[in-house]
Parts: structure tokens; C-alpha cells; sequence
């Protein structure tokens, strides 16, 4: 049933960090358009809300605040860049479409495509929100896609472990010669066969190596790196052990 009722909309601007926002536009060149955009339609604004937060999955509490109050009466339009700005997965997608099919919502705008509350409107809206959600299950296809080659090259594809770095120059990780002679000396400790885990931790500490707060690491983390397979020139990855490309920090000091 459509709403007759005078149009109030809510400004919708929403940008990530995530790699598909990567060329969209800013919030403040969103914010900028939309309300020039807004004044050419005429179109009643009563509130600019703005979210910094990925719309892959469910659970943005701005947007999800938003469909309440419209829900509540407070408005009944929504002004916003692109439908990708509104849902990037099919339950928000699903939740636009639900409030336009029972009234709650009587009209989308967007500078950039056209939707009417029509039939032909929501079907194509439909198809917006598909190839969004489209464009973001390709675009993590193929990043795991990438992270596989580089694991059969043995290029391990991760944060490196301390004792080594992230080189961002040539994409590998290299070992970081201060720190990786610590945790050479404190696997050569532990071995001595005498020692906890506990003296491994303090050991540690004495040379440095401490959790952010300064305190000495917890047993499970020591325990972590001394059995972690980096540290003889492997890694894990997808619950496997593969052979890296980077230097052992066992063998490359001796």
C-alpha cells in the first residue's frame, strides 16, 4: 500500500575501509552531493545520518536505527548516493524492499539510479542489492583466490610473526634482525630442557618481548611460538603446514 502521507527523508551516507569502497566517495563528498542533489528534487530532509562501517553482512546500528523510526513514522524516504550505500547483503537488501512493500517506505532517492516504489522500481531496486552483494562474493573469491597462489609459492599470506616483517617493497616477509635473535635465544633456552614455559615467558621479558601493557607474555602465547613451524622455515595456513620462502630463524644465524 503505497504512503500518501508528506515525504520526510533521512540522508544516508555510509563509507568502509573495506576494499570495494576503495573508489567510492568520501562522507563528506557524499554528504555534499546528497544535499545539493536533495535541494534540486525538493526533497524534505529532516535528518543526515552518517555510518563508517561495512554493509557485507547485518548489523549496522545506524541503518538498523534508521529502518526503526521509519518503521515508528518518523520519515518515509530515504536519500543516499548508490543502493550499495544501503545494503551489501540480503537481509538488509530484503529489510529495504519489506518496508516498501508494506508502506513504511514510500520512496528511495539516489543521484546515481533510478527507483520509483513501483514494481519495475523494486525489481530493478532487487537487482541493485543482488549485484552488490554479487560484486563483494566475487571480490572475496578472488582475494582467497590470491592468498592460495601465494601459499603454493610460499609466500606465507599474513601478519608476520614476531621475529620477522611484512617488507611492503617486495610483498615478502624477511626476518627482523634485532628481534629474531631474542626468539632464537629463547628457543635455545627453552631447550636446555630445565625450563617452563613460565621461564621462557620471564626470559622473554628480560630481553624486551613483553604484551603491549608491558606485562610478560601468558604461558599459551610462549607455547604458541615455540611449537609455530615459521620459526623452521613453515607455516600454517587452512589447518595445513606448507614450506615458506623465508629464512629460518634457527639456521640463519649460525
Amino acid at each position: 500500500m503505497e504512503n500518501t502521507s508528506p515525504k520526510k527523508f533521512f540522508l544516508y551516507a555510509r563509507k568502509s575501509t573495506d576494499v570495494e569502497d576503495k573508489q567510492v566517495l568520501s562522507i563528506d563528498a557524499q554528504l555534499t552531493e546528497l544535499h545539493a542533489f536533495a535541494k534540486t528534487e525538493g526533497l524534505n530532509v529532516i535528518e543526515e545520518l552518517v555510518e563508517k562501517q561495512s554493509a557485507k553482512i547485518p548489523g549496522r546500528p545506524v541503518f538498523n536505527k534508521m529502518l526503526d523510526r521509519i518503521e515508528s513514522g518518523e520519515a518515509n524516504g530515504i536519500v543516499s548516493w548508490n543502493p550499495d550505500r544501503l545494503a551489501r547483503n540480503s537481509v538488509d537488501g530484503g529489510k529495504i524492499i519489506y518496508l516498501l512493500d508494506c508502506g513504511h517506505l514510500a520512496m528511495l532517492k539516489f543521484p546515481t539510479f533510478w527507483a520509483e516504489n513501483t514494481s519495475q522500481g523494486k525489481f530493478m531496486l532487487n537487482i541493485a542489492f543482488g549485484q552488490s552483494k554479487y560484486y563483494i562474493d566475487s571480490l572475496s573469491e578472488n582475494v582467497r583466490r590470491g592468498l592460495r597462489q601465494k601459499v603454493r609459492r610460499g609466500e606465507y599470506p599474513g601478519p608476520a610473526p614476531i621475529g620477522y616483517l611484512n617488507d611492503s617493497r617486495i610483498k615478502l616477509v624477511v626476518v627482523d634482525r634485532k628481534k629474531a635473535k631474542i626468539i632464537k635465544a629463547a628457543f635455545e633456552f627453552y631447550a636446555e630442557g630445565d625450563k617452563t614455559l613460565e621461564d621462557a615467558s620471564h626470559f622473554l621479558a628480560q630481553q624486551g618481548i613483553t604484551t603491549k601493557s608491558g606485562k610478560v607474555w601468558h604461558k599459551d602465547r610462549v607455547k604458541y611460538l615455540l611449537t609455530n613451524p615459521f620459526y623452521y622455515g613453515h607455516f600454517r595456513y587452512a589447518k595445513e603446514v606448507h614450506e615458506g620462502k623465508h629464512d629460518p630463524i634457527c639456521f640463519c644465524f649460525y
